[in-house]
């Protein structure tokens, strides 16, 4: 219920203030577990994309950003801390029982913000959690949030949700079929931001 709230305040809010676009609601899964993996330029993108989003997305986002007030807003929105730069074993059976209960994960597979708009490259052991359970993957781009790079003075955003990416069903999951499948969602995420710049 205050989920849904606060989703539709900040709807209001985006559309106002960054003429907020939506393109692909409907290749998210209805329902089952899922990995939604967006590219990351701003603070902005975790509340973007739970509020354009037709299920709730939860976020593992860095334990710095939980201050008081926007700490608050990115709780309200699913999101939870992680502990950057060791294994964070709350985090990671947190990011699990969300996935156990088939909901939906959010992930930023580069894993840090790009300050120049430019997509990055994704960590190693991105979909680790997405293969050990088969999730499928609905790559997503974000355009317009970096504001410092925007040049109008009424920026617009975008958020495109693509086709989900599903794991084979007759490969294993190793090493090799995880690196393959974090090329086609990082290329997928490329393909969507340069379409639409």
């Amino acid at each position: 219920m205050w989920y849904h709230f606060v989703q539709a305040f900040f709807h209001v809010i985006f559309k106002i203030l960054f003429r907020m676009e939506i393109i692909g609601r409907e290749n998210i899964p209805k329902t089952g577990p899922l990995i939604i993996a967006s590219n990351h330029a701003s603070l902005l993108d975790p509340p973007l994309v739970g509020t354009a989003s037709t299920r709730k997305v939860c976020f593992m986002a860095k334990e710095e950003l939980f201050v008081p007030i926007l700490g608050t807003i990115y709780k309200s929105l699913g999101a939870f801390p992680v502990k950057r730069g060791a294994s964070d074993r709350n985090a990671i059976k947190c990011a699990l029982n969300l996935l156990k209960t088939n909901k939906v994960l959010g992930i930023f597979p580069e894993g840090t913000r790009s300050k120049n708009g430019q997509l990055g490259h994704a960590g190693s052991g991105t979909l680790g959690l997405a293969g050990k359970f088969r999730v499928p993957i609905v790559p997503t781009a974000v355009i317009g949030s970096n504001l410092k790079l925007q040049k109008s003075f009424w920026p617009k955003i975008k958020v495109i949700f693509g086709k989900p990416i599903y794991f084979p069903q007759d490969r294993e999951v190793d090493k090799e079929l995880l690196q393959e499948m974090t090329e086609i969602m990082m290329k997928e995420i490329g393909k969507m931001l340069e379409d639409n710049r």
